[in-house]
């Protein structure tokens, strides 16, 4: 009789060991950090500003992209994202400047806060796109940040539209009035 409840012990141990056994070695996918979007997050080495779900939507041969992302300043001071997009001599440079414990929500449309406008890039939609972020004393991080297009309804009012080129016209008095001309929209 206690050769049988030896036996049934270690057996029920041993399908307990078995079953919960890769709980002790494999990684739990929940405390894995991902972005949850379509953008990316930058890490923290890039300096003081958090930058999260950041995305670039750029018009049909990409030359022309609005940077889209939420930016978080938890310091006292206003701080300074840089951004360099793609690589090299064809790099595009911009920066956004945000005050001091304020989240800067570029793109959000609701409060009027327009994406960041990038001209002259090679960002085709469907790829990725290098760029660099560096903010404060940070050492800057080089990401690579997808490139979407406004396709889908929601992506549709953050891509970007020709700008109005404007012309000086003299009026009657001497002096020159600014009218801007409007240009044709891109064709998605």
């Amino acid at each position: 009789m206690k050769t049988r409840l030896i036996a049934s012990v270690a057996l029920g141990a041993a399908v307990l060991l078995g079953t919960t056994g890769c709980n002790l070695i494999a990684p739990q996918a929940t405390t894995i950090e991902y972005s949850a979007s379509d953008g990316v997050n930058v890490p923290e080495s890039a300096g003081p500003l958090a930058v999260r779900n950041a995305l670039i939507v750029a018009n049909g041969d990409g030359t022309v992209g609005n940077f889209v992302a939420a930016i978080v300043n938890n310091t006292t001071s206003s701080q300074t994202l840089r951004l360099e997009v793609g690589e090299g001599s064809s790099a595009v440079q911009s920066s956004v400047v945000v005050p001091a414990s304020t989240t800067l929500s570029l793109g959000d449309l609701s409060d009027d806060v327009e994406p960041l406008r990038l001209d002259d890039i090679d960002a085709v939609p469907g790829t990725t796109v290098p760029v660099y972020f560096q903010s404060g004393d940070g050492e800057g991080a080089l990401i690579e940040v997808p490139v979407l297009d406004g396709g889908l309804e929601y992506l549709a009012p953050l891509a970007p539209t020709a700008e109005p080129s404007i012309t000086i016209k003299p009026t009657p008095s001497g002096t020159s009035a600014v009218t801007p001309t409007p240009t044709a929209s891109p064709s998605s």
